[in-house]
């Protein structure tokens, strides 16, 4: 199969645009829902530890930071967005969209990186796997906060 790097890109960097945009105008009362674990700084720290993950452990060949706690606790990627303000929240996804989007800047498509241990997958897969579920998550996003 022959994955076109610019339009591969040109779809995660919309879907990076359209999350950051959603959460852009969101005050904490907005951003936060008490009780509720699906919120929209929920959703986007889940999304900026996806970036993380993805920059550190696939492309950087880091160990995963986060690893203990979300095998403690699966939903733990949404949990931390509930304490922090959500300027934080908007900072962090940020930040590591710029570190993933440097990573993957540097690597071809073809190229191999390791995943759960001994298993490689391509950079292409990688970013195939942050276009679907940044799309997943931009719909929850569209759903807590409308269009």
């Amino acid at each position: 199969m022959s994955l076109d790097r610019a339009q591969l890109v040109d779809d995660l960097e919309l879907l990076r645009a359209t999350v950051a945009w959603k959460c852009s105008g969101l005050t904490d009362e907005q951003a936060h829902r008490p009780g509720e674990l699906m919120t929209a700084a929920g959703i986007l720290w889940h999304l900026s530890l996806v970036e993380n993950t993805l920059h550190d452990v696939l492309v950087a060949g880091q160990p995963q930071r986060w690893a203990e706690r979300l095998e403690a606790r699966r939903d733990a990627a949404f949990e931390v967005g509930l304490d922090l303000p959500i300027e934080e929240v908007r900072g962090a996804y940020r930040d590591n969209v710029e570190l993933c989007r440097e990573a993957l800047a540097e690597r071809s498509l073809d190229d191999p990186v390791g995943f759960a241990g001994d298993r490689l997958v391509t950079v292409a897969e990688v970013v195939e796997y942050l276009v679907r579920e940044t799309s997943r998550h931009l719909a929850l996003l569209r759903q807590l906060i409308g269009e």
